[in-house]
């Protein structure tokens, strides 16, 4: 089975990491751990507006964060797991959207994990939600793993396949 976890370094992501961790998954699984990066548009359009390096500056400080949340993440699920499950993961750059949905399409993902912030309103519009899209448009199974609302709270997780049923 091949599960493909996204992930962003949030506390909802890391609920979606233990979920995944905890799993008894068939001998011979691969889990890829996913996460991306975007750069922000210049704040304006000017050219004297920002240093001459602030991009590629900005690029490399994000894709080192984001380097450090996939190791984190492959870290963790390496200690919880055995060897019978291959544990990798990927950093790439672009909408979050659109590359989890790529690389699934791409490796033949069976299953999409990804965690959700849980927003709402004027903060889903603003934001959008990634796991809403995946869902969306994922061509195989999705996961959304929910962050607990308290302490002691059940968490909720919901599952999805191609078509919505």
């Amino acid at each position: 089975m091949k599960i493909l976890l996204a992930v962003d370094g949030s506390p909802c992501s890391d609920e979606a990491i233990e979920e995944i961790g905890r799993r008894p998954w068939p001998a011979g699984s691969e889990i890829k751990v996913l996460t991306t990066w975007e750069l922000p548009l210049p704040p304006t359009p000017e050219a004297w507006a920002v240093p001459p390096n602030y991009l590629e500056d900005l690029d490399r400080v994000a894709s080192e964060h984001a380097g450090s949340i996939v190791e984190h993440a492959v870290g963790r699920l390496k200690k919880g797991m055995g060897a019978a499950t291959v544990i990798e993961g990927e950093v790439l750059p672009g909408p979050p959207r659109v590359v989890i949905l790529d690389v699934a399409e791409r490796w033949g993902a069976d299953l999409i994990a990804v965690g959700s912030h849980g927003y709402r309103g004027w903060e889903r519009f603003l934001m959008g939600s990634v796991s809403q899209s995946v869902v969306s448009h994922a061509k195989c199974s999705v996961e959304v793993v929910r962050c607990r609302k308290r302490a002691g709270a059940p968490k909720e997780t919901s599952r999805s396949s191609p078509g919505g049923r």
